[in-house]
């Protein structure tokens, strides 16, 4: 059946904007959804009587799954048209959220939270394609600022919003706190969205054994980096098979990608050098997001004791820090060349990580503060010229599968920086207790004066001196333990922030970009 063609630029400014605004809705809540639980895990262990380890894939599960959906969403689009599939993801992810917040042991939370990130993913780079084709010149500055800074705030957020609930009522609410905006954007969408058609007769000429091959590829590669810590890496059989999977299937991936005619993902598009250059920048950039969002957490409940909701609101300054500088640089990227905005915030995302090196068991929310302020500043000023350098490069004929290429480079970015982070958590921690115990020798007099305070102060609270003894031991042990994890954390913000070294040096291959930039190659 052939439709009339449609020309989205010319509808009505305000309906532009309303279906813009319903898409950054459902945008927000998939995004958000990532980081939601990272302030609440310990509730959600107790309310599920899950152990640590199981508790970790409440979060890996969503965002592998988010991972292996995300680059076929331009595809899908084609076949069932934006307006339709935006639906259907705001649809099943609204009703996986209710799921997860029935969930009634740690195995079907796990489920349910896979299947919310796989359904809810499509609304991810749907957004940013339906951006730079409703939207021309100095409109799609704004809508490009608004996606990049939603993208960045999200996740920050997501543990402030998750404590504050968790502590308020329960942590079933972190799921059932979208089924209203889930509902309003499945309605709304279909009705105010209308950017292309539907076109069933794409699925006879699917690249499935490109999806089959990015899925072995992508998902075996994230159970490997979650797992791979807790199981010894290569001692355990079932690392080494999804090593080989992994591997075999991105070999093929890539040969498949390159020499397909229609390929699930377009690869190719990376040989533009500003998308290149922008993949490799959303790619580092999501390794400052999420695993700056998923260590800081873990050291304020780790080492400092803070509950869910003191744990929020330690991490509040970043957004409150970003959206300040919102207005900030809506207003200077329309005089200001924004590879010089995009420099700046990379430079103040890098600096507020390595300033959380000269880490303490003390740090609260006042020491906090500066790193998460310029944390907060440099993501609202590097994200948005990230996704207009990337993206307004384009052909509109690429921009919707490139556009999943895009955000899979940020996800992936994430779910391999949070692995790399949790292996160094536990082999640094390893090395630093080891190191610390060769100065604990017993006889050295001041080893011998902390153990007799703590045994005389024990023992006159107990009454008891010999068990008195024993406990001043384990005290400690413990203040070792402690003080090895806060020099682990200490090198595990400073590889982040090396990241961002790399980031800078790529910006110097990257072309004009912006308003002022030439349009983009139409091949």
């Amino acid at each position: 059946m052939t439709h009339p063609p449609l020309n989205p630029a010319d509808q009505p400014t305000r309906t532009k904007a309303f279906a813009f605004a319903l898409m950054c809705l459902g945008f927000f809540m998939a995004t958000l959804d990532i980081q939601i639980v990272a302030s609440s895990l310990r509730d959600i262990g107790g309310g599920l009587s899950a152990s640590q380890d199981e508790l970790s894939w409440v979060q890996t599960s969503y965002l592998i799954a988010e991972i292996l959906v995300i680059p076929m969403s331009g595809w899908l689009t084609r076949v069932f048209s934006t307006r339709w599939l935006f639906a259907f993801s705001a649809l099943g992810f609204t009703i996986t959220s209710m799921l997860c917040g029935l969930a009634w042991d740690i195995n079907s939370m796990i489920l349910f939270r896979g299947l919310q990130g796989a359904l809810g993913a499509a609304m991810i780079p749907t957004v940013f394609t339906t951006a730079f084709v409703l939207f021309p010149g100095k409109q799609r500055l704004i809508a490009s600022t608004t996606i990049g800074a939603l993208a960045s705030l999200a996740p920050t957020v997501g543990p402030v919003i998750g404590g504050w609930i968790t502590s308020q009522w329960s942590w079933h609410w972190l799921f059932y706190l979208n089924l209203v905006p889930g509902v309003f954007v499945t309605l709304l969408v279909p009705r105010f969205v209308h950017i292309d058609h539907v076109d069933l007769s794409l699925l006879k000429k699917g690249d499935y054994l490109g999806m089959l091959l990015m899925s072995g590829f992508l998902g075996c590669l994230e159970y490997v980096l979650e797992e791979g810590p807790r199981k010894n890496w290569f001692g355990d059989d079932a690392i080494i098979a999804c090593t080989w999977i992994s591997a075999i299937c991105g070999f093929l991936f890539l040969v498949h990608a390159f020499t397909a005619k229609e390929p699930i993902v377009d690869l190719r598009a990376l040989a533009i050098r500003n998308f290149g250059v922008g993949s490799l920048l959303s790619f580092i950039t999501g390794v400052g997001i999420f695993c700056t969002v998923f260590l800081t957490p873990v050291f304020l409940t780790r080492v400092r004791g803070f509950d869910s909701l003191q744990t929020g609101l330690a991490l509040l300054s970043v957004g409150c820090f970003q959206l300040m500088s919102l207005v900030a640089y809506s207003l200077l990227a329309r005089v200001i060349d924004m590879r010089w905005l995009m420099v700046f915030g990379l430079v103040c995302f890098g600096l507020g990580c390595y300033l959380y090196v000269p880490l303490t068991n003390q740090w609260g929310w006042q020491e906090l503060l500066l790193p998460q302020a310029l944390r907060g500043i440099g993501q609202q000023f590097c994200v948005p010229p990230i996704v207009t350098m990337a993206l307004g490069s384009l052909p509109p004929s690429r921009l919707r599968s490139a556009s999943g290429l895009f955000n899979l480079m940020r996800n992936l970015g994430g779910a391999i920086g949070i692995a790399v982070s949790s292996t160094m958590l536990n082999d640094r921690l390893n090395l630093h207790y080891e190191r610390l115990d060769e100065h604990l020798t017993a006889g050295r007099p001041v080893v011998e004066g902390v153990l007799q305070q703590q045994a005389a102060r024990l023992a006159t609270v107990g009454g008891d001196t010999f068990n008195a003894a024993h406990a001043g031991l384990d005290l400690l042990h413990t203040g070792l333990l402690r003080e090895a994890l806060v020099l682990t954390f200490s090198d595990t913000f400073l590889a982040v922030a090396l990241c961002f070294v790399v980031g800078l040096l790529s910006v110097v291959f990257s072309r004009p970009f912006g308003l002022t930039a030439p349009p983009p190659d139409a091949h």
